[in-house]
């Protein structure tokens, strides 16, 4: 090669690689920016049970595994695992080079991650003093003789988690950020401030926070994954608004000051995208659409407690069996969702889990003249003054129930809508004052579980999530059955019995299975999308 040749290439090289990802040092100068609508008040990955916390400790905090867009559970702080045969014991193998952030607390030394960090973090995480709601993840941990739970750290790498009883989905259930690994020299120092003095191992570490006006993120310079041979994360600090207002928030995406928006609000659809879904033209050069089935089911519920509910239109199983085939999904996703979401016309498990029935059997699609017979064999027609039924809903969600209303009116089942404030809705339904209200449930972990425990008996509210009081025996012998079940495709053949023994008995109407979507500008690059709308910054990185 000649002299000309080599000059040419040193000046060729450096253009090629600033086209492609980032290096570290271009990294070092850029933010990437999101708006959070709803509002971050704990950083405590024991508290971590919405989206918007769970979002933020994802990128401050580790657990032992974690997934990947595919809800494959992967390694993270453990680098490997075993299982013994029966389902009980769980040994982990630590990595050695985690390291929680730098704080005062450390008094100027790195702290080193080891094994006896998890004990403490899930201790605490299980105690009756902090009061986690995230306490369920590790229920089915054992308790010894002398009432402690059986969480054993053999040496610095090691972790040995012994459960009561086999239960397969636990290992998807460690993923979840409320099982995080916390130092209990920050928890011991900040007390009840933990929460605003966040300390993890995650790529980035808490830099600022202005309540209600903006939190900012550091990259965390020693974090333990690596992308090929570069260190993560890309971005060198995340920072967070908190915009309430939603369309607001959007003409802040089309301006350029955020760089994505997830979900689609009323708002603004019909401005950003066509009936199909696809976004319209004066956007596309501006952003890109990433999304996927997302595991949410969105319904609504009916109190089925006869005791409850005793003399109540909704306790006759025609009048909500005539509820189910008496409106039209497909259509209300088309108008009202822009296509956004899949037709609620199987059961509670969504699409996007593998026990998922699609159009089968035991599902309702419209069918309007059905509907009108149940509701003519119910005797609702009969009746001289038709007993009020109420369907409770927050405002976001206002237009689905005014459809569902409307449709149902016009088959002569009166039905009216009010609207409550999402805390007032919470706090009614756990204490069972809702006979017919709109819910969702968004899986915790990847596996069908989540959705049939709505159902279980022992999980009456407001000890647990069933909030319809739904009780069959044979269906809590089908979930006792189910949670012991090892084999992967057996289990989720007894979910799917399970699933249509609920839909037969109507105790919630399935509106849709949502989609995660996410609106991006089209110079982020590495952002992905996964079923359970984790948000993963580590990888994402901005393109010249």
């Amino acid at each position: 090669m000649n002299s000309r040749s080599i000059i040419l290439l040193i000046l060729i090289v450096p253009v090629l690689f600033s086209c492609g990802r980032k290096t570290d040092s271009n990294a070092d100068k850029s933010i990437f920016k999101y708006n959070e609508s709803a509002g971050i008040v704990n950083l405590d990955p024991a508290f971590a049970r919405d989206q918007a916390h769970i979002w933020v400790c994802n990128q401050l905090y580790n657990s032992l595994v974690q997934l990947d867009d595919d809800l494959n559970i992967t390694p993270s702080i453990a680098k490997s695992w075993e299982i013994s045969e029966d389902g009980i014991n769980y040994i982990f193998h630590l990595r050695s080079d985690v390291y929680f952030h730098e704080n005062k607390v450390f008094a100027g030394e790195k702290r080193k991650l080891i094994a006896k960090d998890f004990v403490y973090s899930f201790t605490r995480l299980l105690s009756k003093k902090l009061a986690s709601p995230g306490a369920w993840t590790l229920s089915k941990i054992d308790k010894t003789e002398n009432q402690e739970f059986s969480i054993y750290d053999l040496n610095d790498s090691t972790l040995l988690i012994k459960l009561s009883q086999a239960f397969p989905p636990f290992l998807g259930i460690l993923s979840m950020q409320y099982c995080s690994a916390v130092p209990y020299e920050a928890v011991e120092y900040y007390k009840d401030e933990f929460g605003r003095n966040p300390v993890g191992t995650g790529p980035f570490y808490l830099k600022t926070w202005m309540e209600s006006i903006k939190l900012v993120l550091r990259k965390n310079h020693y974090y333990f994954e690596f992308d090929g041979d570069q260190r993560l994360p890309y971005f060198d600090a995340i920072s967070i608004t908190f915009i309430i207002d939603k369309m607001t928030a959007f003409l802040e995406l089309i301006k350029g000051n955020i760089d994505f928006i997830s979900g689609l609000d009323a708002s603004y659809k019909d401005e950003l995208l066509n009936h199909d879904g696809s976004l319209r033209g004066k956007y596309t050069k501006k952003l890109k659409i990433i999304g996927e089935p997302y595991l949410n089911t969105e319904y609504l519920a009916i109190l089925v407690d006869s005791v409850m509910v005793k003399g109540k239109p909704l306790d006759n199983l025609k009048i909500r069996q005539a509820i189910n085939y008496g409106f039209d999904r497909d259509k209300m996703i088309k108008y009202l969702r822009n296509n956004i979401g899949v037709a609620g016309t199987a059961g509670i498990i969504p699409k996007g889990m593998h026990a998922y029935g699609g159009k089968s059997s035991y599902g309702y699609s419209f069918n309007p003249q059905k509907s009108r017979t149940l509701l003519q064999e119910s005797g609702y027609f009969d009746l001289d003054e038709k007993p009020e039924i109420k369907l409770v809903t927050t405002a976001d969600y206002l237009d689905l129930c005014k459809y569902v209303q409307s449709q149902l009116g016009e088959l002569g089942l009166e039905i009216g809508v009010e609207v409550s404030p999402a805390a007032a809705m919470r706090e009614m339904k756990a204490n069972s004052k809702l006979q017919f209200f709109r819910a969702s449930w968004i899986a915790d972990y990847p596996d069908a579980e989540n959705y049939l425990s709505l159902f279980y008996s022992k999980n009456f509210a407001p000890n647990g999530p069933n909030y319809t009081h739904y009780s069959n025996p044979l269906f809590d012998r089908l979930y006792e059955k189910a949670i012991l079940e090892s084999n992967f495709e057996a289990r989720n053949l007894i979910y799917r019995q399970m699933d249509s023994i609920v839909m037969t008995r109507s105790p919630v109407v399935i509106l849709f299975y949502d989609e995660s979507v996410r609106f991006v500008q089209k110079d982020i690059q590495g952002m992905t999308s996964n079923p359970i709308n984790l948000l993963n910054l580590k990888k994402v990185w901005r393109q010249n």
